[in-house]
């Protein structure tokens, strides 16, 4: 499994021409003590801006995707390729990315298991997001995970078992 929002931390991480373009647009105040990139100031620096945010997706996005879309073709070109394999996107729908799979799998929960789950206010968020039942009815398999662990991987195998079937 590949996630774009690891992907985004890499590149934020260790990419010297994002860091630079990123401090370039948003100011030092974006950089930790060690000169590095901290996530929570650029979150802070872009929420509440429309402008820097789709500046900033626009710099991160097509490197996020260009890089699952090589894992995947580099997975596809092993001997052994996996019959599945599984790209976390969190905002699949919203930057119309759902063309890039066979299938998609959507897991979504309550707004208050979300707001439970959350490490920033979920309304932040909520406004740029496709609605959960648009999601749900879009969507190849779908999940509402308000329940157990048990019950999310009840679901999760149910789909792979699916999956992996010709």
């Amino acid at each position: 499994m590949i996630s774009s929002d690891e992907i985004v931390h890499r590149f934020l991480r260790d990419d010297p021409k994002v860091r630079d373009a990123i401090v370039e647009r948003l100011g030092e105040s974006v950089l930790d003590e060690d000169g590095e990139i901290d996530r929570p100031s650029v979150a802070e620096a872009v929420f509440g801006d429309a402008e820097a945010l789709a500046w900033l997706e626009g710099l991160l996005h097509p490197r996020v995707v260009a890089t699952y879309l090589k894992w995947r073709e580099d997975l596809a070109a092993q001997p052994d390729a996996p019959a599945v394999c599984v790209t976390e996107v969190p905002l699949l729908y919203e930057v119309g990315g759902e063309t890039r799979f066979d299938k998609v799998v959507a897991v979504t929960a309550s707004p208050e298991v979300r707001a439970s789950r959350a490490r920033r206010p979920v309304d932040e968020r909520e406004s740029r997001l496709l609605p959960d039942d648009e999601k749900l009815r879009r969507a190849d398999f779908a999940y509402v995970n308000d329940g157990t662990r048990k019950e999310l991987h009840r679901f999760v195998s149910d789909v792979m078992a699916k999956l992996n079937d010709p």
